[in-house]
């Protein structure tokens, strides 16, 4: 099967020529949202890396796919988790996707061998969770000991450290 227009730019372009070609073509937002939450790599995280750069704030044609999103995740690569985080960080989410996404954020939290920007980015979309839930607060001051925190670098412990004080 050979690659589609988009796949060839997603391999061979620069961000930037990616972007302008997302935007000069506004067509192409479908395919990439389905190969961003689909298993095609090297597309698959490209497309997830790419979609986060073009899409508006709370993007409404993204806004059908998050539960989608937040299911695949557990089974996604790591650079492919990180861009779709990224993604669901920017869209406005409702109940029952907020309480699922709340747990996989706190499993790829826990996993202190994960890459640093992955369970970063999970920490984060906690947070935003947490401001429209408060009472999931409590979690997070176990989810902060150092048994979580001491294999991060000293700016993310920070950034962590100023994301908890705000919750006070």
């Amino acid at each position: 099967m050979s690659e589609t227009k988009l796949e060839h730019i997603l391999t061979h372009s620069y961000k930037a020529d990616m972007v302008a070609h997302m935007k000069s073509h506004p067509e192409d937002f479908e395919e990439a949202i389905k190969l961003a939450i689909s298993d095609q790599q090297p597309y698959s995280w490209k497309a997830a890396w790419l979609l986060w750069s073009c899409m508006e704030k709370n993007d409404q044609r993204i806004h059908r796919y998050v539960e989608k999103i937040i299911d695949t995740i557990p089974s996604k690569c790591d650079e492919q988790v990180r861009e779709l985080l990224i993604i669901l960080q920017r869209m406005e989410l409702a109940g029952y996707s907020e309480g699922k996404l709340f747990d996989t954020c706190i499993n790829i939290w826990e996993k202190i061998g994960k890459q640093a920007s992955i369970r970063y980015n999970a920490f984060k979309l906690m947070m935003k969770i947490i401001k429209d839930h408060p009472d999931l607060s409590k979690e997070i001051a176990f989810l902060t000991e150092s048994c979580y925190t001491d294999s991060l670098s000293d700016n993310v412990k920070k950034s962590i450290s100023k994301m908890t004080a705000a919750l006070k």
